[in-house]
């Protein structure tokens, strides 16, 4: 589940953090992984990840489907509502079919100012790509931010098979003064297929 849906809420976390190209310093998780049988991916799961920031970011399977945002003046929660991409979304219809929530229904009311941050916006994202397509325009998703956020399911993954803190340097992509978890940062390539068969 981390490594197959959690990009699509690291990036929209990455987003509200302005953390989109970097990384966390830091991560650590636990997790269930079943003894027998052909299903050898982790089940019930938490992840914690601490950012450069002061951030912190809590990932768990028992969330509600979403990105929730706290703040010292109250929260505010965000999610793709009713819609689903495919029949295998992780979402509970009825938790989830309001896509925008907050502690105070007034802060969805504010208004951005014209001097404060405003967000790319598009009306939908598979048009966005094919306009960029185009236009040689920037997508609102460009692959070195999916990059990053593709980077933080997979740290998260090995922090649930080290269930101990690793320390990440988002410069170099690589844990810091850790073997062994950066032994599972690669794995061999079955030849003929792989980069290393390229020539």
């Amino acid at each position: 589940m981390i490594t197959g849906w959690g990009q699509h809420h690291y990036d929209s976390a990455a987003w509200g953090m302005n953390t989109e190209h970097t990384g966390p310093i830091s991560v650590e998780a636990i997790a269930s992984f079943p003894k027998s049988g052909l299903w050898n991916v982790h089940g019930d799961f938490m992840v914690k990840h601490e950012y450069e920031n002061g951030i912190s970011v809590l990932t768990s399977g028992g969330y509600t489907n979403g990105v929730r945002y706290e703040g010292s003046e109250g929260w505010i929660f965000v999610s793709r509502g009713s819609y689903t991409a495919s029949a295998s979304d992780p979402t509970d219809k009825e938790k989830s079919s309001k896509a925008l929530n907050a502690s105070d229904p007034k802060i969805l009311e504010s208004v951005i100012g014209a001097n404060e941050t405003h967000l790319y916006k598009i009306d939908e994202q598979h048009g966005n790509w094919l306009d960029c397509i185009k236009t040689r325009k920037a997508p609102i998703s460009p692959v070195d931010i999916g990059h990053r956020a593709c980077s933080v399911c997979l740290i998260s993954h090995v922090a649930m098979k080290i269930p101990r803190k690793l320390e990440w340097n988002p410069k170099t992509e690589m844990f810091v003064n850790d073997n062994e978890a950066n032994a599972f940062l690669s794995r061999s390539q079955r030849k003929p297929y792989g980069t290393n068969y390229v020539k």
